[in-house]
């Protein structure tokens, strides 16, 4: 029996992940379909790949390659991002819909090849077609290559950790009628930690996640925010944590009694377990200093010491998480990450920059364009969102083909003849900045360009944090501040020397963030922030990065089989 079908068969037979390991190179398989999981008291069908909620975990080692092939069985057309792996001259197995490729549709299948070649730590995988990633997510864990260590003492164990949300009602349902009423999406009704809400949600206490840990040890946690729309502290009572690790990157280790993680991020913590043998709660609660709707409850695990103890009678502690709108206190976490800059790990900074961009993010509206002729938003608009007032309008024909096989009429570069110094990128509002304009702009980089982009929060509509994500990247954090952007004076504060390296990153609520990378990776590659209700509203662009002039710098061609575009 050919390897083929023997995965097959056994994907039939037990919808488990598949993984044979040749080598460097892993095969998967992920069976997508609808499953029922019964959670807060009630029963709900759901999206799955294998099964399970969440997903299974990729486990390799930095260097390898996995190959997955995604099976659709379920009632959508579907697309699985590999968030944080640069996918080096490959966007074609990036899979943001309609970005890079359109909807793998019900019945069909595709073949995507992820290749691990900078990164080492956490990441993740998660569905890219509307509210499908809310139950289609799992973890991505990258050892260290054969023949290197961790930075740090070898942890004695290691737990993963994915804070998701749970919906009773379907997302993309929702998505789709809040995009229809012009209004916000509904919350979720519970968060969870590894798909469980934990003991402060009804119906769920018996069914609360617990990580088995031995006294005297120190453990890698790998987390992994993979809620849609809700930034979240995490804390362990009783408990430090040392930060070692964000977005598939080494950091100079952090120590703090919690951390806030935003949709999108990764955080590797080292735990030493120093407490009296007992229980301890694992906690995590939303982070908004905004004006919408949020879910304000907390997820639970239970940090379980092992052996033969009598527990103590007190209640199980809880973590002391700061305050939702802690803003400040968000700003300084934020402030204090640093790389590692070792010499294993060096931050290799881009010093001399040649393209600098502004770009301002921003809460908007536009008009009303239902049958109604008036929407939930303000004053009878619908919520919108932009970057510098260009609300992006995602195309039926994807951008990657669009630009591999020059058709026409599916994206507008933005692409000055010189580049200049400083590049202004905005959409064509003239004074009113309330109502964006709309439209489907790719910013255009010549290869090897070393850029500064420099985010700027407003409060256009309303303001708040934001989680900005960039494809087929990591990028250096120089700088990160509140208010007004100054061209002459921030500059100065940067920090060229140990900036962490990310893919994602919190912009501060009317605040700013420098990032620098050099455009070295050729290809389509998606930007956008990673609140889905955000990104639905147009807080999204596209980056094209052009050939270089030979073929180890050239984008390679497409697959023999892409998903066609319908």
């Amino acid at each position: 029996m050919s390897l083929e079908n023997l995965s097959v068969l056994l994907v039939i037979l037990s919808f488990l992940v598949v993984c044979k390991s040749l080598g460097n190179f892993h095969y998967y398989d992920f069976v997508l379909k609808e499953t029922n999981f019964t959670k807060l008291c009630s029963t709900n069908t759901i999206l799955t790949v294998n099964d399970s909620f969440p997903g299974p975990t990729i486990r390799v080692q930095k260097g390898d390659t996995a190959v997955v092939t995604v099976h659709n069985h379920g009632r959508y057309g579907i697309t699985i991002h590999w968030h944080g792996v640069r996918e080096p001259r490959d966007p074609w197995s990036d899979g943001p819909e309609n970005i890079t490729q359109c909807p793998i549709q019900p019945g069909t299948n595709f073949t995507q090849k992820v290749a691990f070649t900078l990164e080492e730590g956490t990441l993740w995988w998660h569905a890219h077609s509307g509210g499908t990633r809310a139950t289609v997510h799992g973890a991505i864990v990258i050892l260290p290559a054969g023949g290197t260590s961790y930075p740090f003492p070898e942890p004695y164990g290691q737990h993963t950790i994915i804070i998701g949300e749970w919906y009773k009602r379907d997302m993309m349902q929702i998505l789709h009628s809040a995009l229809a009423t012009g209004g916000e999406p509904s919350v979720s009704d519970a968060y969870t930690i590894n798909g469980q809400p934990g003991d402060f949600y009804d119906c769920s206490k018996e069914a609360t996640y617990r990580f088995l840990v031995d006294y005297g040890k120190t453990y890698l946690f790998r987390i992994i925010n993979a809620a849609m729309n809700e930034e979240l502290f995490f804390g362990i009572s009783n408990h430090n944590l040392t930060i070692v690790g964000i977005d598939g990157s080494y950091t100079k280790p952090l120590n703090t009694n919690f951390i806030m993680i935003i949709p999108g991020q990764t955080m590797d913590v080292l735990v030493s377990t120093n407490q009296p043998k007992g229980l301890y709660y694992v906690a995590a609660s939303a982070f908004y200093d905004g004006n919408a709707m949020y879910n304000n409850s907390t997820t639970t695990a239970i940090l379980h010491y092992s052996g033969s103890y009598t527990p103590p009678t007190s209640s199980i502690p809880m973590p002391m998480l700061p305050a939702v709108n802690s803003s400040g206190t968000v700003f300084n976490f934020i402030k204090s990450l640093r790389g590692l800059a070792s010499q294993d790990h060096p931050a290799n900074v881009p010093v001399n920059v040649t393209r600098k961009i502004y770009i301002t993010v921003s809460m908007n509206e536009l008009p009303c364009q239902n049958s109604k002729g008036s929407c939930s938003g303000p004053n009878g608009t619908r919520l919108a969102s932009s970057l510098s007032n260009i609300s992006f309008q995602i195309p039926q024909i994807d951008i990657l083909q669009a630009y591999y096989w020059n058709i026409s009429g599916v994206f507008t570069e933005d692409f000055p003849d010189q580049p200049p110094f400083f590049y202004n990128f905005t959409g064509d509002t003239g004074s009113n900045t309330l109502i964006p304009s709309t439209g489907t702009r790719a910013l255009i980089f010549y290869y090897n360009e070393v850029v500064e982009l420099m985010w700027q929060g407003t409060s256009v509509l309303t303001a708040e944090n934001h989680a900005m994500h960039l494809h087929g990247f990591s990028f250096f954090v120089v700088g990160v501040g509140t208010g007004n952007f100054n061209n002459v004076t921030d500059p100065k504060s940067y920090n060229l020397i140990d900036p962490p390296e990310v893919n994602t990153f919190a912009l501060p609520k009317n605040g700013w963030v420098a990032m620098r990378f050099v455009a070295n990776n050729p290809g389509v590659w998606y930007m956008h922030c990673h609140l889905e209700r955000h990104t639905s509203w147009g807080m999204d662009t596209v980056l094209i990065v052009r050939d270089g002039g030979t073929t180890e710098t050239s984008m390679v061609p497409p697959p023999e089989y892409m998903p066609p575009c319908s």
